[in-house]
């Protein structure tokens, strides 16, 4: 569910496919590490020509990635 969020939400901003599937890779590779269950926070944040991805659980590192915002 949470790929499919990241995915629809850089879609929507406007990334190419390639783009939201490395994000998307990078992502589950995160959350898989140690435990991979359970529920999470997610914010995007789009701030000075980036935009900010945070998923945060209990008991896991917060993850984060910024990518520049693409152009229209």
């Amino acid at each position: 569910m949470l790929g499919e969020l990241c995915a629809a939400v850089l879609g929507h901003v406007g990334y190419p496919q390639p783009a939201i599937a490395e994000v998307n890779r990078e992502l589950h590779a995160a959350i898989t590490r140690g435990n991979g269950a359970g529920r999470c926070d997610v914010r995007f944040v789009a701030h000075l020509g980036a935009l900010e991805i945070v998923v945060a659980r209990v008991g896991a590192a917060e993850w984060r990635t910024t990518r520049p915002l693409p152009t229209p």
